[in-house]
């Protein structure tokens, strides 16, 4: 009886814990507020049409910039570069609007899951399948809704090059950095399986309690 005791105040959260995981609650609502208020201003903006500004990829393309002093030019590697059109055809809105909703729905996706799985550790259980199920959905969802963004902002911004420019420049084509994604994919399964095996080893326990 008192080695049941010591576990159970061993496992139980405690003041500081529990404002911890209430803090990250009110600050995970609070990030989730001011993207999607980003986003549907983002999409207003497509749906406008006109003078949106349009971040550019680029392969590395050496172009002249001019010096603030002396009057000369200077060859530099272009990355990435800001265009404001002055109007977008729907070839391009439509993707950024469809790639703006995706991020608002993974927002709220992700954001979701780990307020509720915040919820569930502050009531003393954290290895279940639920919050495994949350941990999961949450990895998945945020995965592969931001490479949907990605893919959909890709689109947008070749479009408006070629809108901008009448095709005369040839900008970097849809980038993708699987490094990244196959980083993110690794942790995402080496929590997941964290969770799986936890959630096994509390029902053992349980078990022999």
């Amino acid at each position: 009886m008192d080695v049941e005791k010591q576990g159970a105040k061993q496992g139980a959260l405690t003041r500081g814990d529990k404002a911890g995981l209430i803090a990250f609650c009110i600050a995970g609502a609070g990030i989730a507020a001011s993207m999607i208020g980003f986003c549907i201003h983002r999409i207003i903006e497509l749906g406008r049409g006109t003078d949106v500004p349009v971040l550019i990829e680029f392969a590395g393309d050496d172009v002249q910039a001019p010096l603030t002093t002396g009057g000369g030019t200077v060859t530099v590697g272009l990355d990435q570069a800001t265009i404001t059109a002055a109007t977008l055809p729907p070839i391009a809105t439509v993707p950024g609007i469809i790639g703006q909703v995706i991020q608002i729905l993974t927002i709220i996706v992700v954001i979701g899951c780990l307020i509720l799985l915040a919820q569930s550790t502050l009531s003393g259980r954290i290895f279940n399948r639920r919050n495994t199920a949350l941990v999961m959905t949450a990895g998945i969802t945020g995965l592969v809704g931001f490479a949907a963004v990605r893919f959909f902002e890709n689109m947008l911004a070749n479009a408006t090059v070629n809108v901008v420019t009448d095709n005369a420049i040839d900008n970097a084509v849809i980038t993708v950095e699987p490094f990244t994604f196959i980083l993110a994919a690794f942790i995402i399964s080496v929590i997941g399986t964290a969770f799986v095996v936890g959630d096994k080893l509390q029902r053992e326990t349980e078990g022999l309690v």
